[in-house]
């Protein structure tokens, strides 16, 4: 109730507080306040999700349903000044009484949630500034929006624009709500469900009972995205856990004859002495290896070429294989794992070669390989995908992963709405012999 009160509080002071310079904005151009709101703008999605685990062996299989989705309104800028609020929601009407999948909306009945609440300052391509509940994009700290509500974050982020391309980045994020919860705790995936009544499902739970709260993440990062090159550079501080120094970059060269080849690199490396995923600290085995400091070196190259069919039957595409490497690392954490606070278990983290299941960063210190096609057809009424990933592990040997995706977009009356089929096969690594997982989804756009 006090957590609920504080953001209640918050967003009523930040509110009240951007009305009185909309007020003062408007006023004297004779708009009233009403007619200023009246300008606001309403997205949002129409959510329902099927979900379906298979196990090969020893295990129950699982399956959720929910009918939920998200609601923003954004208020028009006074004197640089704009707020948003979103509301979040899932709901499983009653449907996963009997072994539901948790990662989809956990173990309730609802979800509901004030995922976006903040106050912007902003100058058009110059500067922005963010505080409050929102959604955050940067490689190790996003909104892995896979299941019903994206995880946010509660805290400041701040983007400079000093030239055509070019951005520089820095955030302090205190709090966090995840993918399965209603509201912003001092956690994150590395502790257990229920920490300090947070139902949070589909991390990694290596924490032991009566761990402090977490700190949360300071980060700074800059990108620049021009002439064919995308590159982007990032410091992430997540206090009591690990140190990360993250970066990327590729170029893709233009031809003009409808088909461009790319090439890309990537590197990660983490430090920390006194992690408390520290074996010394109780915390128990990350990816098969118990030990204490983090250190993290990894890298990553892929390759490939896009390309644009240009036909009523089929348009544009690409095909891309890609490797990552783990280095093994004996007598640290995890034998050199790469430590995620935000993304383990969720796979969604920016490696090249992360499955719609698993990848590196779930299973440790190795190496691994992806090949992977994407293709629209049909005048981009539909998109399939489809790929390939083996991974040669330190602790768990040998592992591979099939996928495959189809989307249909409906024209006319009824664009906006997606209907997608998700399906991934999981061998090696596991103690059922094999997973299966179907995602069948339908989202509207409004």
């Amino acid at each position: 109730m006090l957590k609920k009160n504080r953001v209640a509080v918050a967003l009523f002071a930040a509110l009240s507080g951007f009305a009185a310079v909309a007020h003062a904005d408007t006023s004297s151009t004779g708009n009233t306040l009403a007619d200023f709101f009246m300008h606001s703008k309403v997205d949002g999605q129409i959510r329902s999700y099927y979900f379906d685990r298979f196990f090969g062996k020893n295990a129950t299989n699982l399956s959720a349903f929910s009918l939920g989705g998200y609601i923003n309104v954004h208020t028009p800028s006074a004197a640089g000044f704009s707020a948003d609020v979103g509301f979040y929601t899932a709901n499983s009407l009653g449907a996963n009484r009997v072994n539901p999948d948790v990662t989809l909306m956990g173990k309730a009945d609802s979800i509901n949630a004030l995922g976006q609440a903040y106050l912007q300052y902003a100058i058009p391509d110059v500067v922005m500034i963010r505080a409050g509940n929102q959604e955050v994009n940067t490689p190790f700290v996003n909104g892995s929006d896979s299941r019903m509500i994206p995880a946010t974050f509660q805290g400041i982020f701040a983007q400079v624009t000093p030239y055509c391309g070019w951005n520089i980045y820095g955030m302090r994020m205190f709090r966090w709500k995840s993918r399965t919860s209603g509201d912003y705790y001092r956690d994150n995936l590395y502790y257990n469900t229920g920490f300090d009544g947070d139902p949070i499902y589909g991390g990694a739970a290596d924490l032991p009972a009566g761990t402090p709260a977490s700190n949360g993440i300071l980060a700074f990062g800059t990108s620049y995205k021009r002439y064919g090159i995308n590159a982007q550079a990032w410091y992430y501080n997540f206090y009591n856990f690990t140190n990360m120094f993250y970066g990327d970059a590729s170029y893709t060269l233009k031809t003009g004859m409808g088909l461009d080849p790319f090439l890309g690199g990537q590197v990660v490396r983490e430090w920390d002495a006194n992690s408390r995923l520290n074996g010394a600290y109780g915390a128990g085995k990350v990816d098969g290896f118990q030990g204490n400091g983090v250190n993290s070196t990894a890298w990553g190259i892929k390759g490939g070429v896009k390309y644009n069919l240009d036909n009523a039957i089929f348009g544009k595409g690409a095909l891309t294989a890609a490797y990552n490497e783990i280095e093994y690392h004996p007598g640290a954490i995890g034998g050199g794992a790469i430590v995620s606070p935000y993304t383990v278990g969720y796979a969604t983290d920016p490696l090249y070669t992360t499955s719609m299941i698993r990848g590196l960063v779930e299973m440790g210190p190795g190496h691994g390989f992806k090949i992977g096609l994407s293709q629209h057809f049909l005048n981009n009424s539909f998109l399939f995908q489809t790929a390939y990933a083996q991974y040669h592990l330190q602790a768990a040997g040998y592992a591979n992963d099939i996928y495959g995706d189809l989307t249909y977009f409906p024209k006319g009356f009824l664009k906006g709405l997606s209907i997608r089929d998700r399906v991934e096969v999981a061998h090696g690594d596991l103690s059922t012999g094999y997973f299966i997982y179907n995602r069948v989804m339908l989202t509207y756009a409004f």
